[in-house]
């Protein structure tokens, strides 16, 4: 399998072959950055695995001139993912103490109940028509203005605004099953 990357021939091989030196030679030094940062080496390695893993998914055409710098980058996207899905966890587990009226000592039950209402949720956000999915997904979790999604999407505020009270009643419908 070959890539034509800006005139020039690159195989398969090759890109994987960077990856594989990128690993090889820096590796153990972000695992080790990554630790020194979050104090948590089961979350550094993950982090790490999962810079990996994206660069194999976008295999790069060419060892980065600064493959620290580079790796680094990928790793904090990451890690900015990986605290937003956290927190999003978080909240769902609060709103449903909430919705229960009773704040309870984590069991394998009340996961499996966060689990379900997790599915739930992401089945109705897939369920949106896609313009107010978009819209919702700027707002919440990218935390857009309304006029900056407008300007993105190239709607009006106005429209942004009935997207964002759509999705929400559709949200509360959830909740209030």
């Amino acid at each position: 399998m070959e890539f034509d990357f800006s005139g020039g021939q690159v195989t398969a091989e090759a890109t994987f072959g960077t990856v594989e030196s990128l690993y090889v030679g820096h590796g153990e030094w972000l695992t080790a950055w990554l630790e020194r940062r979050l104090r948590c080496p089961d979350w550094a390695a993950q982090i790490s695995q999962d810079t990996f893993c994206r660069l194999l998914e976008r295999l790069p055409e060419a060892a980065p001139s600064a493959p620290r710098s580079y790796l680094v980058t990928i790793a904090r996207r990451l890690l900015i993912d990986d605290v937003r899905r956290r927190a999003i966890e978080r909240t769902v587990l609060d709103t449903h103490a909430i919705r229960h009226a009773t704040v309870e000592y984590l069991t394998p039950e009340r996961i499996l109940e966060a689990v379900q209402f997790l599915d739930q949720v992401l089945a109705l956000i897939e369920a949106l028509p896609e313009a107010t999915r978009k819209v919702l997904l700027l707002r919440r979790l990218e935390g857009y203005s309304h006029q900056e999604i407008a300007d993105a999407l190239g709607m009006s505020a106005r429209t942004v605004r009935r997207h964002i009270v759509t999705a929400t009643m559709r949200m509360y419908a959830l909740l209030s099953d």
